[in-house]
């Protein structure tokens, strides 16, 4: 009953309700450390959403239409646009000497798992609580698009979906659930019933990874900003904080584990688009991923290794897997754009005197898996367009030979390559536009499309990794963050949804 009443309700509405236990959060922990008018900001906003939310509530309360996917997809886009301007109120209210473009860049960064912050040329203005809050946003941004992705991408062939959907896969088990999912007609009660599965999974794994942090030695919140920022791959941290903080490698290492779920899908409950009972060695993202770490980090130790062989520490075994570690967690926390570097990667940089930044750039681009809080292109079209190569060189060498590897593969490289070339393409001609216009801000090149990478990828760190000199987003003018605002939410919502959202009616056909 409780579950039909609320999806009588349009989603932004659930949505912006929602937002008051989250503002609470921090509300709560500014009242622990006695800062009062801090918590007393967080709690007026929340009350303030309250009584909007319970006004549109009513007013709207069933009105949405079932069935209509265009509407799901314009509760998707209407999130980014609305939701963040709710989320920098209190931020605004907190910082008194900043504007609301910055609060409301900072927190749009936030949600979209981007991690790119204003304030990281003077973090000591954010006080715990804020930075809590901004970890917080970016946490809920991570499982709100780990649940639209299954709730309203997946049944329209969206999201990196699209490569395993189509007429070609009639029966296969994702076409299977597709049907499933698209049969619970209410959108809002298709996104309540994913919520209800997914949050434990999502919370329980974040809890897990908090403890385990603390054990190593961090403390309470700066162990739970880190696991937020892992699960959500935000890479959103605390001031003072870089990597793993004071647990080092070992920390290093538990955050690699967690950073898998940022791969697959497959860990998740729901579908898991043709991975569901074939062995995880099998599974098409990880073994594209398990490849890309691998190489990345081969290529960046040798290149640090063969600059520092004549120096004593270039010799010394331990020191050499140290770096070693950090190339490879460095690279996987990238893939996954997550964008959190290792504590031993500034040791490496200093042998070499390279930043790498295009390697770097490159891991963002590929991204992590679909349907998972990782952004980029992702890891199952990149796993497409290699086995079409693959198979096309098979075929130069035996023309008439007969390729193999069961449907999921045969998908993957015929119709899903297809469509991965084309995403591949919008996703090219993105980065190209956006960072034309923001030359036309007064950007020069590299950094233009350094910031064009990271803001349409989703990994805001990158900004001061890949340059020679770090990008700071501070500096940069109000037209600036407007446009990487607009990327920001385009490569979290993709393109291929935002032309479905102009054009519904060529998607149905």
């Amino acid at each position: 009953m409780w579950l039909r009443r609320l999806s009588d309700l349009p989603l932004l509405v659930l949505l912006m309700a929602l937002s008051v236990p989250a503002m609470l959060v921090p509300a709560a922990h500014a009242f622990a450390a006695r800062h009062h008018e801090t918590g007393r900001i967080f709690l007026y906003s929340a009350l303030i959403v309250v009584v909007l939310s319970a006004m549109i509530g009513i007013a709207t309360a069933g009105t949405s239409r079932p069935g209509r996917r265009g509407n799901d997809l314009k509760a998707l886009v209407g999130a980014y646009l609305l939701l963040p301007v709710i989320f920098a109120v209190p931020l605004h209210q907190a910082v008194p000497d900043t504007s609301f473009l910055n609060a409301w860049f900072e927190m749009l960064s936030s949600f979209t798992t981007t991690g790119a912050t204003v304030y990281d040329a003077s973090p000591d203005r954010l006080g715990p609580s804020l930075h809590l809050w901004r970890g917080l946003v970016g946490w809920l941004g991570g499982f709100y698009i780990l649940l639209m992705a299954v709730a309203v991408l997946l049944p329209m062939n969206l999201g990196g979906m699209e490569v395993l959907g189509g007429p070609a896969q009639a029966g296969a088990d994702t076409g299977q659930v597709t049907g499933r999912i698209s049969r619970i007609a209410d959108p809002g009660e298709r996104v309540i019933r994913f919520a209800v599965a997914l949050f434990p999974v999502y919370a329980g794994l974040t809890a897990a990874l908090w403890l385990l942090m603390v054990l190593l030695g961090e403390t309470g919140l700066r162990g739970l900003c880190l696991a937020m920022a892992v699960l959500s791959t935000s890479g959103i941290l605390p001031q003072g904080m870089a990597g793993a903080g004071t647990t080092g490698i070992p920390g290093e290492m538990v955050m690699a584990l967690f950073l898998v779920f940022a791969l697959t899908r497959r860990f998740y409950p729901g579908p898991s688009f043709g991975a569901a009972g074939r062995p995880i060695r099998e599974d098409p993202e990880l073994r594209m991923a398990a490849v890309a770490v691998l190489l990345v980090t081969v290529v960046l130790f040798l290149r640090h290794w063969v600059v520092a062989i004549e120096n004593a520490e270039g010799q010394e075994v331990p020191v050499l897997l140290h770096v070693f570690w950090g190339s490879g967690f460095t690279a996987l926390s990238f893939l996954t754009t997550t964008g959190i570097p290792s504590a031993q990667w500034g040791e490496a940089q200093i042998w070499s005197g390279h930043t790498h930044g295009l390697i770097l750039l490159g891991l963002a681009i590929m991204g992590g898996g679909a349907a998972t809080t990782a952004g980029g292109v992702k890891l199952l079209r990149i796993t497409a367009l290699f086995l079409h190569g693959q198979r096309e060189m098979e075929r130069l060498i035996h023309p008439h030979s007969v390729g193999g590897g069961g449907p999921v593969i045969r998908r993957l490289r015929g119709r899903g390559a297809h469509l991965a070339w084309l995403f591949f393409m919008l996703f090219a001609l993105s980065i190209a536009v956006i960072a034309a216009a923001l030359t036309l801000t007064g950007q020069e090149f590299n950094p233009a499309l350094i910031l064009a990478i990271a803001s349409l990828s989703n990994t805001g760190q990158i900004a001061s990794l890949a340059g020679q000199a770090p990008v700071v987003y501070a500096d940069l003018s109000e037209a600036t963050k407007l446009i990487l605002g607009f990327a920001m939410i385009l490569g979290r919502v993709e393109v291929l949804a935002l032309l479905a959202l102009l054009t519904p009616e060529q998607w149905r056909k």
